[in-house]
């Protein structure tokens, strides 16, 4: 079974910081002053990049009033979204130690400290009492978690009685396996696919309603498509996160990925649920 040090190792060179600063030095940016836009290429490690963070929000019920917990923050850029289109607090959590340094960084100089924060930490040992937050998301994190019915009982956990979840998953479809290196993992030891109806049942049986399940195969295949034309026009792609975080590694992973999606070994889907209120 893989530990912590198997995923944060695919993730982490312990120079990421300098190489942020040196893309977007190159982009024409100063690193010491980024705005949210700036750093949308390189801080949206997912799949779609900003365009998903932005729909993903669309299904969040959330109010300037409430404090949400990121899982899975990465270096921080849906918080940061979150946080300034609702107006609310934002808590991160992330395995990698690395990716908490500079979402903090990125955090700070953006102004926004006072509302987004971040924490080295264990999806499924979250270090949060219980009903301590009104929502919670996740983006494409659970596929490095074998215990999937362990990591929805925790998010329900730290979720008030009247709690939502926005879950963003690369669920498994149908076909062989898949080829490594990808994104989230250098082997298979470290990525756990589940279906999208064994992800809808584990919610189910952790204590949530399922409102929505929507499959964005369609839309990813899309934006690679444009992401790709970007290039052969000798232009950046939107989307950069994975060179940023993989170096070399990335063309591999990429196509990897793309290649899965195409034949539907891999499904990306989008999750709003709703904790259950407890009978008695």
């Amino acid at each position: 079974m893989a530990d912590d040090r198997d995923v944060t190792s695919h993730y982490t060179r312990g120079d990421l910081l300098d190489r942020l600063n040196a893309a977007l030095a190159a982009d024409g940016i100063d690193p010491a002053a980024p705005t949210i836009d700036n750093l949308a290429p390189y801080d949206q490690f997912h799949g779609r990049g900003m365009e998903a963070t932005l729909e993903l929000a669309q299904l969040m019920p959330a109010r300037a009033s409430d404090h949400l917990l990121d899982v899975g923050s990465g270096i921080g850029g849906p918080a940061r979204v979150v946080a300034t289109r609702f107006g609310c607090r934002v808590t991160g959590i992330d395995l990698t130690p690395e990716f908490c340094d500079v979402a903090r960084h990125l955090t700070r100089l953006l102004g926004l400290d006072d509302r987004v924060r971040f924490e080295v930490a264990n999806a499924l040992r979250l270090p949060f009492g219980d009903g301590s937050f009104e929502g919670a998301y996740s983006i494409n994190v659970s596929m490095n978690i074998a215990d999937k019915a362990a990591f929805h009982r925790e998010i329900a956990r730290v979720l008030k009685p009247d709690g939502w979840v926005v879950l963003a998953e690369i669920a498994k479809g149908t076909g062989g396996d898949l080829q490594f290196p990808t994104p989230w993992a250098s082997t298979a030891a470290t990525s756990f696919l589940a279906t999208a109806d064994e992800t809808r049942d584990s919610l189910i049986a952790a204590g949530f309603d399922v409102v929505t399940t929507k499959d964005t195969r369609d839309q990813a295949i899309a934006y690679g498509a444009r992401a790709r034309a970007l290039m052969e026009r000798g232009e950046k792609p939107p989307h950069r996160s994975v060179s940023l975080i993989h170096g070399g590694v990335a063309k591999d992973a990429m196509a990897n990925s793309s290649k899965a999606q195409a034949d539907g070994r891999i499904v990306p889907i989008e999750i709003l649920a709703r904790k259950r209120p407890r009978t008695t």
